[in-house]
């Protein structure tokens, strides 16, 4: 049947639709035939040619009904149950027919048999449609490889359908929890429970699931990553329901589930006026714009509609990037709105009082940093210089020129720091919270949270790269935690916290509960169907024990095992759920300053040892975990 089949399919369409037809043709006799059989229970009515005459009347009729109503324009493979109405319609203009005919040519045909007659032309000509549908979509005639739907809801029905008319997966079978849909046939195939899966695969020989629940919230998808990564197949899903509603991607757009679906937590949804406050129909300016967070930022911003989006940054092919996409969104968006590029470093007052005072900027969102733990350990030097003085001239600059509000991104690092890329950002903390001390016209705000999933350096990216790769997966302490947060998520907070500042605020995300860094890489192993094993040295990847290698390096340059969000323990809630804020020491400002002028001569001289000794002196709690000075001094 299959070599039938294949001969059929590599048919022109002309003779495609000859061969219909002339099928179909045949089919409306034998229906006339059967029709009149069951009524007169005889086969007298063969020798009678005014039968005939009617006959042929009625299918010509038929047969120019289904052309003109499109059947035949129609590809069987893909033909759905709304190609019934289309038959229907035909069928019941050739009964009419039929039963004129006959009483045009004497026939006396009863008129009950035109009735039995177009039942059964829809009958054998639809049911000849679905039963050449079966035989096209046969996987082996395909090459197509079966998968099981998780979810037989709306979703899964569409993801259904959609894959009939792809050419990569067939679906082989349907689960869901929903107990009363379980026995039930959805799209041809029946639906089972989850806890049948391991049966399903064994039985169908499927390797992957398909998981069709776009609303599904992380704390759901994880529990069935979890009930499903023992068996070792590929979970792939669905866009969730946001992107298919604005349009951003269809359903039949299928995906690997990444480590980014299954940590964090679920977002709240955010305050659409504290997120347009400082935005909308203003002058805004986002520095390194170019960065993963200021990327973001910058989006979410464009969304609130800023009447002109300045983007700064020092990195000529990061600012390219990101005004290339701003623009066309704008352009989308509100054709009215400026996406203005600008190269240069905070470092540079003069680029920065230009550009503030060429447009006007009302509030800035200073996202430029250095940010890369164990190279700033090596280049403490350009790292002070970036994240304090940097921030140092923005914040005076801002000042200076009464820009309205200015919002920092800080980090969890930042408290109680191990680390110089720490160190730097607590100290432009104090920098911030000292100028928010002075009289001004400018709200000097800071927003502190962890690790957002995706941004370049973290571990997601590196962990997914080293697993295509074929391993090993490096890890740098077996109980290493970490927080995370989309970043999509971490942007909006950050926006929506900027926008209750009042002047000196520490504002910190609630990042939920820390997550083992292990955990991470064990669980993106199994997502993509592998299986995981630990060595404690890179000769030890035995490919008999598992197909990806886990090595446990060690504590990198100023790496802590777990980061902190408080100085203090006395954080306080704001009117967003997901947003506290903290009382945290500082220093006045022509207190900072001495200092801030001391460790701008040692980074001017190279001094390296002194630039670490007045990094210690600071009111920091900064405590370098056995870090040693940079064996350079250039």
């Amino acid at each position: 049947m299959i070599s039938y089949t294949n001969y059929l399919a590599r048919l022109g369409r002309p003779m495609k639709v000859a061969v219909q037809l002339i099928v179909d043709c045949a089919l409306i006799m034998v229906s006339f035939i059967g029709a009149m059989l069951f009524r007169l229970e005889s086969v007298a009515f063969l020798g009678n040619p005014a039968d005939w005459a009617a006959l042929f009347a009625a299918t010509a009729v038929t047969l120019l009904s289904l052309h003109f109503l499109g059947l035949y324009r129609a590809l069987v493979r893909f033909v759905t149950g709304k190609i019934l109405i289309t038959i229907a319609k035909a069928a019941l203009i050739g009964a009419i027919t039929l039963y004129l005919a006959g009483l045009t040519f004497g026939a006396g045909i009863p008129s009950s048999v035109s009735i039995v007659f177009g039942i059964l032309v829809l009958l054998a000509v639809g049911g000849l449609r679905f039963v050449a549908r079966t035989f096209f979509r046969n996987p082996a005639q395909l090459h197509k490889k079966p998968v099981i739907i998780y979810g037989a809801g709306d979703s899964g029905i569409h993801l259904l359908n959609s894959l009939f008319h792809g050419r990569e997966y067939t679906p082989a079978a349907l689960v869901d929890d929903d107990k009363s849909l379980q026995g039930l046939t959805v799209g041809g195939l029946p639906v089972y429970a989850a806890s049948e899966i391991p049966q399903l695969l064994q039985k169908t020989g499927a390797q992957v699931v398909l998981l069709a629940i776009p609303g599904i919230g992380r704390p759901r998808l994880r529990e069935i990553v979890e009930e499903l990564e023992y068996l070792s197949v590929e979970l792939k899903t669905i866009p969730r329901l946001s992107e298919i509603i604005s349009g951003k991607a269809k359903i039949s757009e299928l995906r690997a589930v990444a480590a980014e679906d299954l940590l964090g937590r679920d977002p709240v949804a955010p305050d659409r006026e504290l997120l347009g406050k400082n935005i909308g129909g203003r002058v805004v300016m986002v520095s390194g714009a170019g960065g993963s967070i200021g990327s973001e930022l910058c989006r979410q911003i464009l969304c609130q509609r800023p009447k002109t989006l300045v983007l700064f940054d020092a990195s000529e092919f990061a600012l390219y990037s990101i005004e290339s996409e701003l623009s066309a969104t704008a352009a989308r968006l509100q054709p009215s709105i400026r996406v203005v590029p600008i190269l240069g470093s905070v470092q540079n007052s003069r680029g920065l009082e230009d550009a503030i005072t060429a447009f006007g900027v009302q509030t800035i969102y200073h996202a430029a940093a250095y940010k890369h733990v164990p190279l700033l350990e090596d280049n403490v030097v350009e790292g002070v210089l970036n994240n304090v003085f940097g921030t140092l001239t923005i914040t005076s600059v801002a000042k200076k020129l009464g820009v309205e509000n200015f919002i920092m991104i800080s980090t969890d690092k930042a408290v109680r720091p191990t680390n110089v890329m720490g160190a730097t950002k607590r100290i432009a903390e104090l920098i911030c919270q000292a100028y928010a001390q002075e009289a001004s016209s400018t709200v000097f705000s800071m927003v502190r949270f962890g690790n957002v999933l995706g941004s370049s350096g973290s571990v997601i990216p590196r962990f997914r790269a080293q697993i295509e790769s074929g391993g090993p997966i490096t890890v740098t302490h077996k109980d290493i935690t970490r927080y995370f947060m989309t970043i999509p998520e971490a942007a909006q907070l950050v926006i929506q916290a900027g926008a209750m500042g009042v002047g000196g605020d520490v504002f910190v995300l609630d990042m939920g509960a820390p997550i083992k860094i292990m955990d991470v890489a064990i669980g993106m192993v199994k997502l993509h169907g592998l299986v995981p094993y630990l060595v404690g040295h890179p000769d030890q990847i035995l490919p008999e024990k598992g197909d990806i290698a886990i090595w446990v390096t060690g504590l990198r340059k100023g790496e802590k095992l777990y980061e902190e969000l408080l100085i203090g323990n006395n954080p306080l809630q704001t009117m967003h759920p997901r947003i506290m804020t903290a009382s945290e020491d500082s220093l006045p400002m022509d207190e900072l300053m001495t200092v801030l002028d001391r460790l701008r001569q040692a980074c001017d001289n190279v001094d390296l040892p002194a630039v670490i000794e007045i990094l210690r002196e600071l009111p920091l709690n900064y405590a370098p975990a056995g870090a040693k000075i940079p064996y350079w001094s250039a």
